[in-house]
């Protein structure tokens, strides 16, 4: 039995293993992708190491892959040093290789003026795709050596909102690109930035496709019975008291898919028209009863019982 268990946990451990370098290989190949096809051409780049190497290149004319290399190299013994020992190191060696020497691999693969000469769709394209990398990157649980580091450690040393010191650090580098490259590149750079973000965050957390539900009632059993017979959702409830009436009521709480808002709400106002319900945004849900595993079982179950309830 113990043998089943520790046999089962290591192949679980070397899937786990195999899924985050699957990622991180992802993750590294779309970041290659956004820099030689859209940034390299028209120096647009959201700051951090490939803003560097764009301006170390101008100066020097070094293959950008080389630059890279040797502007990660001392960022990873900062790193190893300060935020996470091996395991940091060996997921950031394999991206921070991966990387340097595929830019100038890849570089070849695609013509040499890029796909477009226009800057808007260069930064739109290399924000997304950029972004999309950087995601899987962390999902992979590595990190992508570059200025994030410098920021990470300021952090954890004066304490300041690290919101505010990537945009310093990655702020100056963009200030340099504009010095040296126009400052019309620097305002594409800072909107490639905005939208990296945001591809970064929607790729981690995926769409906000769920609602959560408060409802406030005197009716809970009967909501209950009707949203678990028509949507197939688990239901949490707990006792609470108004503070204005004083009058006991109870709180029911559950998760929707956001098609089901109308029905929901549809359901609710057939049993219980004064209910009090509040509906937010969720990015996702785990455990519980999941509607598309049960949905079919609650409405034959319910069909079942509306169909004795009439033959009686």
């Amino acid at each position: 039995m113990v043998e089943r268990v520790v046999y089962a946990l290591k192949r679980k451990q070397f899937l786990n293993t195999v899924r985050n370098y699957v990622f991180l290989t992802l993750g590294t190949v779309c970041v290659i992708f956004s820099f030689d096809v859209f940034s390299r051409v028209t120096n647009i780049a959201p700051g951090g190491v490939g803003g560097l190497s764009l301006i170390v290149n101008h100066f020097t004319g070094w293959p950008l892959g080389v630059i890279t290399l040797l502007i990660q190299a001392p960022l990873l013994v900062v790193g190893f040093y300060y935020l996470g020992r091996f395991h940091f190191l060996v997921s950031a060696w394999y991206v921070t290789l991966l990387y340097s020497f595929g830019l100038d691999l890849v570089a070849t693969l695609f013509p040499h003026n890029g796909l477009t000469d226009d800057l808007l769709l260069n930064t739109l394209y290399g924000g997304v795709i950029g972004g999309i990398g950087g995601g899987l990157i962390f999902a992979g649980r590595g990190a992508f050596v570059g200025t994030g580091i410098v920021s990470r450690i300021i952090q954890l040393k004066s304490g300041l909102p690290i919101t505010q010191i990537y945009l310093l650090v990655d702020g100056g580098v963009i200030f340099v690109q504009g010095l040296l490259f126009g400052w019309e590149i620097a305002l594409y750079a800072l909107l490639m930035l905005f939208v990296w973000g945001l591809a970064t965050d929607y790729t981690l957390e995926g769409p906000s496709v769920i609602r959560t539900v408060f409802i406030v009632t005197t009716h809970a059993e009967e909501i209950s019975t009707a949203l678990f017979e028509r949507l197939g959702v688990g239901i949490t409830a707990w006792q609470s008291e108004g503070m204005y009436s004083h009058t006991q009521k109870t709180t029911l709480f559950c998760t929707v898919y956001r098609p089901d808002i109308a029905l929901l709400k549809e359901v609710i106002a057939q049993v219980d028209p004064h209910a009090f319900v509040v509906i937010g945004q969720g990015q996702q849900a785990r455990g519980g009863v999941l509607r598309h595993k049960r949905l079919k079982e609650v409405q034959e179950k319910a069909k079942r019982r509306t169909k004795s309830s009439l033959n009686s």
